[in-house]
């Protein structure tokens, strides 16, 4: 049997939990006895553990009475991570787990308990879109890569939010076991095996500016509301009022995007939102945003996003 271990908290994110969990309890449906997965959730105490959405977990094993050595250790992720140091007992139970277990990682913001147990220094790692820039300033030793559903780095993995622990779980069962097997697991959960893309498909491109009064905030609503315009340095210098060598500049430090990077980002976010509400041709929804054509709408999407614009409403379309 291989050994599983999910570290949980109070407050953790069930689902962080439960995800796993089915995958590798799926994955013993589909083995021989014996060949498949031992899991256990391990805690600060042998009390239950109320997580975020109410439900009560019980934990097996206590982070003292357990070696760290598992086939698999993970730590979930909660709503109270990013800000709050972990139990001490946890970031022990981690660092014993880097040491003597064959693989180890965290879902979602589990992330920020192995960044406290200074586990992701020069690893190359990933956590929740929302989080993601709040871990790298947290520390700034790790390489956090913003748009990655999951990350094997050596024996380390991680995770981006939520049902991303699905994810990497079929991730390790197909190392384990082969993709055939997790496959079959996949569609027992009626997921999907692989999913294409990365996390910006799921997150917006844009933010409202700190100061809705300044000129880079009356530029940006300016390109938002005429989406479907050329847009130049120069043209956008003038509706700020500033030359335009200023305007670049000024614009880069407010907001820390060039302006180009901001028009191609304003149109991504309006064809996404058309490609939700609208059942408009592709063509139409390419020329209404300022792509020009249809062809060079999916080329971006295809770099920002990882996915086409038919495979995007496929995922999103609003009945």
């Amino acid at each position: 049997m291989r050994t599983v271990a999910i570290a949980i908290f109070p407050g953790v994110q069930a689902l962080d939990v439960a995800g796993p969990l089915d995958v590798f309890a799926e994955a013993n449906g589909f083995l021989a006895a014996g060949a498949g997965y031992a899991l256990t959730l391990v805690g600060a105490s042998h009390e239950p553990v109320r997580a975020s959405n109410g439900m009560r977990l019980l934990p097996d094993r206590t982070f003292a009475e357990s070696s760290g050595g598992y086939d698999i250790a993970l730590v979930a992720g909660g709503p109270s991570l990013p800000d709050d140091a972990p139990d001490q007992g946890m970031t022990a139970w981690l660092l014993k787990a880097a040491v003597h277990s064959q693989r180890y990682g965290a879902i979602c913001t589990g992330a920020f308990a192995l960044g406290h147990a200074g586990l992701l220094d020069e690893r190359h790692v990933t956590t929740h879109w929302q989080n993601a820039s709040h871990l790298a300033q947290r520390f700034p030793r790790a390489r956090v890569e913003l748009d990655r559903i999951y990350i094997r780095d050596g024996n380390l993995v991680t995770s981006a939010g939520v049902t991303a622990g699905i994810d990497v779980s079929l991730a390790l069962v197909a190392e384990d076991h082969g993709p055939r097997l997790a496959l079959a697991v996949a569609k027992r959960l009626v997921v999907v095996a692989q999913r294409r893309g990365g996390q910006s498909q799921f997150s917006p491109f844009l933010s409202a500016p700190a100061d809705e009064n300044s000129p880079v905030a009356k530029v940006q609503a300016y390109v938002m509301e005429h989406i479907g315009e050329n847009f130049t340095v120069a043209k956008l210098a003038a509706v700020a009022g500033m030359s335009a060598r200023n305007f670049a500049r000024v614009f880069v430090e407010v907001s820390q995007l060039t302006p180009h990077e901001f028009v191609e980002r304003a149109r991504v976010d309006a064809a996404r939102s058309l490609l939700e509400s609208s059942d408009a041709a592709l063509k139409a929804i390419a020329y209404d945003c300022g792509f020009g054509n249809a062809d060079r709408m999916r080329i971006v999407f295809n770099r920002r996003l990882g996915v086409s614009p038919n495979e995007y409403r496929t995922s999103f379309r609003k009945t």
